[in-house]
């Protein structure tokens, strides 16, 4: 399949957390178009698993979606900062717990359509609780759920996001049958 060629870029935001660009590109048959563009420097989620089974999450509002989440911990790379080592930072900042081992998952794209975010999915397990250490504008509760529980959560919509429901049902290999 051909490529769209770029023809120009524009950085019509720069913020903290990405940057928002407008591209004009050549698309194969020789139109051009406009491509809107969300510049993201990756993120990673962790599945943390206890020795019983459970899975830590974190409950925690989103401004985004006004609404509370409960999600798998997560968290944006830093500049110059490894995937791994930002994975062990996030789960450590947001639950407290320490894995002596990481294990990649898999890796994706969250919206390729529009966005430049690779999301990495690690799972740990054999974690050892200690203090959670938020940054200063997170707010979250941790929540130990039961693998039997989380179908059933996805389905009523209380885990609700694309990391937290590939990485259960992923770890524990389950496929959701339509409704």
């Amino acid at each position: 399949m051909a490529e769209e060629q770029r023809l120009q870029s524009t950085t019509v935001f720069d913020g903290k957390l990405l940057k928002v660009r407008v591209d004009t590109v050549r698309l194969p048959d020789g139109s051009e178009r406009k491509r809107e563009v969300v510049e993201h420097p990756g993120a990673v989620g962790i599945l943390p698993v206890l020795p019983d089974g459970q899975f830590i999450l974190v409950r925690q509002y989103r401004y985004a979606v006004g609404r509370e989440m409960l999600e798998i911990p997560a968290g944006t790379r830093e500049p110059d900062e490894g995937p791994e080592e930002c994975a062990h930072r996030e789960l450590r900042e947001e639950t407290g717990y320490v894995a002596p081992e990481l294990k990649e998952m898999t890796r994706f794209f969250v919206s390729p359509g529009w966005a430049t975010e690779e999301l990495i999915i690690y799972f740990a397990t054999d974690v050892v609780p200690g203090p959670p250490a938020p940054a200063d504008d997170e707010f979250l509760e941790i929540v130990q759920v039961r693998p039997e529980d989380v179908v059933h959560l996805i389905r009523d919509g209380d885990i609700a996001d694309s990391k937290s429901i590939i990485a259960l049902l992923g770890f524990l290999g389950v496929f959701l049958p339509a409704v």
